[in-house]
């Protein structure tokens, strides 16, 4: 009887999953429409009297990210006065949707990967996520891996599309 091969265990393929990179906390959307008069004026001694008495544990350990959903003119210090109250709250704080955010977050982690393990080698970056990783976070890892990498494709170690190969000298 023929033995089963597992070719893809046994191949020199390296891959990256960028759902493990994924951000741990949970987002929390804040947005100031909610303490704006009629949803589109900051009247700041209202505003105030709302920040202090919200309830900001219930953001302990999650990100905050800070929104507008009505085209009302906010005025820079509202940003500041909640990062007051929030700062020892939340594990992160951003001024921005989750899309952005999560552009933002995987930027900023792909730029402080150790990739000296992929010196060389052939790379997939691995493509089906549960995870809403963002488009930007595949094209930062490419952007990285070119400069070092014999090859970058895209997708499963069994089914790939090839994105980059490194010329021949």
């Amino acid at each position: 009887m023929d033995t089963i091969v597992n070719r893809v265990a046994n191949s020199p393929l390296k891959t990256i999953n960028l759902e493990h990179f994924y951000p741990a906390h949970d987002c929390v959307v804040f947005d100031l429409k909610d303490f704006l008069f009629q949803g589109l004026l900051l009247k700041e001694k209202d505003f105030r009297a709302s920040m202090k008495a919200y309830n900001w544990d219930e953001l302990q350990g999650k990100t905050l990210l800070i929104i507008c959903s009505t085209d009302a003119i906010i005025p820079v210090w509202a940003y500041s006065l909640i990062a007051k109250y929030a700062t020892h709250k939340v594990a992160d704080l951003y001024l921005g949707s989750k899309k952005e955010y999560l552009s933002a977050y995987y930027k900023k982690t792909i730029e402080e990967l150790d990739l000296s393990a992929y010196q060389d080698q052939m790379v997939v970056i691995k493509g089906c996520s549960d995870k809403d990783v963002p488009p930007a976070a595949y094209a930062f890892l490419t952007a990285r891996l070119v400069p070092i990498v014999k090859s970058i494709m895209y997708g499963e170690p069994c089914s790939t599309v090839p994105i980059y190969k490194r010329p021949k000298k």
